[in-house]
């Protein structure tokens, strides 16, 4: 007989996985709420600050690789998730899904990581232009990365939830802070022991698992937050969010149960700004 080494969950910051500053966490169970399936980080604002910070430093280094590159990793990450798609399915399980659900969910997340990892060359291409003008110049429009993007999973489905919000975001360069479901958190929380070893540089994506109620407005507040995808929050604190976002006039995305989830080259572009360059003819 031994003692088995329960797993910690933590949170997931600048590749570092440290427990949250405020030494809180919370009780995640079972959905009948008759077993404790394991303790989560509660997160704080000081978590969220941290996590903005790593981001930020990260975005330079990201938004400036190759087109092939960025799809390289994001391949490499599917690769990762498919090497631990039974532990993921068996969070998943814990947390109320069936074993044909649990997996059906984690061979949408690969998909979606293959699907996006595609399109890392391409975006340009399908979204950029040249444009008629009446003068002896040429004048291009092009998209580039918005920069630190916040992001709130939607609730269910946990792990395909914040992966189809996530992917978007960090395809095209951009470096995210995401909170993941505040009742089904484990296998999201696991996800960034895949990313530590998928080539992901760290920073690129920082998970701060908590209380949606309690950290959401730190991260839609904060002045170096570039965008903030607040589709995983409920009707009545979208306002709010919102409201808080314009005080630097953050980008706000919100998505229906839908669209969340869709595979699509227009979720990457809501994460896109569109430069215009003139340039005159012949130099």
């Amino acid at each position: 007989m031994r003692l088995q080494v329960r797993k910690t969950y933590k949170l997931f910051i600048g590749g570092q996985f440290p427990r949250t500053e405020s030494a809180r966490h919370y009780a995640i169970r079972s959905p009948k709420g008759d077993k404790l399936l394991a303790n989560a980080c509660k997160g704080s604002r000081k978590d969220i600050r941290n996590a903005v910070v790593a981001a930020r430093k990260a975005f330079a280094d990201w938004s400036s690789r190759t087109t092939l590159n960025r799809g390289q990793i994001l391949y490499r990450l599917a690769e990762g998730l498919e090497s631990r798609s039974a532990e993921l399915a068996e969070e998943l399980m814990a947390m109320g899904l069936t074993d044909k659900q649990a997996r059906a969910e984690v061979e949408a997340c690969v998909d979606t990581c293959v699907y996006y990892a595609g399109w890392a060359d391409k975006v340009h291409m399908v979204l950029g232009t040249v444009n008629p003008v009446a003068g002896p110049f040429f004048n291009f429009s092009f998209p580039e990365a918005t920069g630190v993007v916040g992001v709130v999973a939607p609730e269910t489905p946990a792990l395909q939830g914040l992966l189809a919000r996530v992917l978007p975001a960090i395809v095209c360069g951009n470096t995210v802070v995401v909170i993941p479901s505040e009742t089904r958190p484990l296998a999201a929380i696991t996800l960034g022991e895949i990313l530590a070893t998928s080539d992901v540089p760290a920073g690129v994506v920082n998970i701060i698992s908590g209380i949606k109620s309690e950290i959401t407005p730190g991260l839609a507040a904060h002045m170096d937050v570039n965008a903030i995808d607040i589709t995983g929050v409920d009707d009545e604190a979208r306002v709010a969010l919102a409201q808080a976002a314009s005080q630097n006039v953050k980008r706000v995305i919100i998505k229906d149960e839908a669209a969340a989830l869709e595979l699509s080259l227009w979720s990457i572009a809501d994460f896109l700004e569109t430069k215009t360059v003139w340039h005159p003819m012949g130099v």
